[in-house]
């Protein structure tokens, strides 16, 4: 990802959501392969969509509990990479690489969002 530009949010989980298409379609095409590249495509795109719900949540419970997903969602993606870097299920490791430390930080952003979430809504009932 070019860290000369400024994404927001939902670009740099779309922008993700490529980045783990492009691992899936070079997995191998066998049994262990399939199997990661099944689980991957689920849990590494999925923070997109679900952060696509949070921006149009109904309550600030609501905003809590589908960032809380997309956290979720963002740490099985880390655990799936590690496995495809440890094995090592592809040549390009690079591209894991790079995977795995855009996945950590996307995993310290939505902590910190889901802390403040949470402090404001505490703020706002006090």
């Amino acid at each position: 990802m070019n860290r000369d530009r400024k994404y927001d949010l939902e670009d740099r989980l779309i922008e993700f959501s490529l980045e783990i298409i492009s691992i899936v379609e070079i997995l191998p095409n066998a049994r262990v392969g399939n199997h990661i590249a099944g689980q991957l495509l689920r849990c590494g795109t999925s923070p997109a969509f679900n952060y696509g719900e949070a921006q149009v949540a109904e309550s600030p419970d609501d905003f809590i509990h589908k960032m809380k997903v997309c956290l979720k969602e963002l740490k099985e993606t880390l655990v799936a990479l590690k496995i495809i870097r440890r094995k090592p299920l592809v040549r390009n490791l690079i591209i894991v690489d790079k995977a795995i430390t855009e996945v950590k930080e996307l995993i310290s952003i939505f902590v910190t969002s889901i802390k403040t979430a949470r402090k404001n809504k505490v703020e706002k009932n006090t």
